[in-house]
C-alpha cells in the first residue's frame, strides 16, 4: 500500500502504567505525549478517561494540528465490555472520525513485524505473548491479569521478590529483600510490611521490580532466583505461541521473535537467560534482542486505516 503522506494520523499505546501518543504525518512525527494509565481496571474510570483526554490535549497542541484523519489504540484489557466504546467516544470528541482499538499486544506486534509473521513477548508491568503467521492467523498465551496470571511481569517479580523473601526469612536464608522493600514503603517492622502487602487497595508490586533487579544484580541469591523464574515462564509464553502456530496452522519455517517491555528491556538478567532458553529449544528461532516501540505499531496501523478511510 503506497500511504499519503499528507494523512494526520494518531496513535496511542495504553499500557498498565502510562499512555504514550504520538502525532505523524507520513514519516514525520508531529508530536508525542506521555501520560497517565487508561486501563481502566488499574485506576478507575474517571481516572482512565481524565488521563486519555489529557495526553490527546497535549499530543494536539504539540502538533500544532486540529484534527487528525484516523487513530488507533493498543490498549491493555481492550476486550473488556465498554472499553473500546469510551476509548472511541472520547476519540469523537475530538473529532477523530476513523479509529480502531486493539490490544496493546496488537500494537506491539505491528511495531514489530509491521502485519508480517512473528512472535511478540509484552513483559512490563504484566504480561502477553502473540504469534501471527504470513496468513494472518494469531495465536496468543499469557495476559490474563495479575491476579491471575502475568507470570515473568514487574508486578509478578515484585509480588514474588517479597514472596521469596518471606520464605528466605523463614528459613534464615541470606537476602536484602524484605530490608529494601521496608525502606520503600516505609514500613517499620515485618508485621507491618506484611499488613501493606496486603492492604486494599493493594501497593504497585511492579514498582519493586528495580530493586529487586538492583539485588540480584549485587548477587543476591533469593532476587537472582525470582528473576530467573521470571525468565522461564516467559519462555514458556513464547515456545508454547510457537507450538501452537506450528501444530495448528502448519507452520514449519522459524519466525522471528521480540519483545516490549521494562522487564526484557531493563532487566538483562531475564533477557539473557530468556535469550538462552530459546536458543537451546528452538536454536534456528531468531531471538531481536532490542524492544521494540509498542506505539509504533499503533502509528503503522494508524496510517493504513487513514488510507482505506479515505
Amino acid at each position: 500500500m503506497s500511504l499519503d503522506s499528507g494523512l494526520v494520523v494518531l496513535g496511542i499505546d495504553g499500557g498498565g502504567t502510562n499512555t504514550r501518543a504520538v502525532i505523524a504525518r507520513g514519516d514525520t512525527v508531529l508530536a508525542r505525549a506521555k501520560g497517565g494509565s487508561i486501563k481502566r481496571l488499574r485506576v478507575g474510570a474517571e481516572v482512565a478517561e481524565a488521563n486519555l483526554r489529557a495526553v490527546l490535549t497535549e499530543a494536539f497542541a504539540a502538533a500544532g494540528v486540529s484534527h487528525v484523519d484516523a487513530a488507533s489504540a493498543g490498549v491493555a484489557s481492550a476486550s473488556l465490555p465498554g472499553i473500546c466504546e469510551w476509548i472511541t467516544a472520547v476519540f469523537e470528541d475530538f473529532g477523530i472520525q476513523h479509529s480502531e482499538v486493539v490490544g496493546d499486544e496488537v500494537i506491539a506486534l505491528d511495531a514489530a513485524f509491521q502485519g508480517g509473521p512473528g512472535i511478540l513477548q509484552i513483559a512490563g508491568t504484566g504480561t502477553n505473548c502473540i504469534g501471527r503467521t504470513a496468513a494472518g492467523e494469531r495465536e496468543s498465551a499469557g495476559g490474563y491479569s495479575s491476579t491471575l496470571g502475568d507470570q515473568g511481569s514487574g508486578y509478578w517479580i515484585g509480588l514474588h521478590g517479597i514472596r521469596e523473601g518471606l520464605w528466605a526469612y523463614d528459613r534464615g536464608e541470606r537476602t536484602m529483600i524484605l530490608e529494601r522493600v521496608a525502606e520503600a514503603w516505609g514500613t517499620p517492622s515485618l508485621e507491618a510490611l506484611v499488613d501493606r502487602g496486603n492492604a486494599v487497595p493493594g501497593p504497585d508490586f511492579s514498582a519493586l521490580a528495580p530493586l529487586v533487579s538492583e539485588l540480584a544484580e549485587a548477587g543476591d541469591p533469593v532476587a537472582t532466583r525470582v528473576l530467573l523464574q521470571a525468565a522461564e515462564d516467559i519462555a514458556r509464553f513464547i515456545l508454547l505461541v510457537r507450538g501452537k502456530l506450528r501444530q495448528r496452522h502448519g507452520l514449519t519455517e522459524e519466525v522471528p521473535v521480540a519483545f516490549t517491555g521494562s522487564v526484557l528491556e531493563k532487566i538483562s538478567i531475564v533477557r539473557h537467560r530468556l535469550a538462552d532458553i530459546l536458543k537451546e529449544a528452538a536454536p534456528q528461532m531468531p531471538f531481536v534482542q532490542e524492544g521494540v516501540i509498542a506505539v509504533e505499531g499503533a502509528v503503522w496501523r494508524a496510517q493504513r486505516l487513514a488510507e482505506v478511510s479515505r
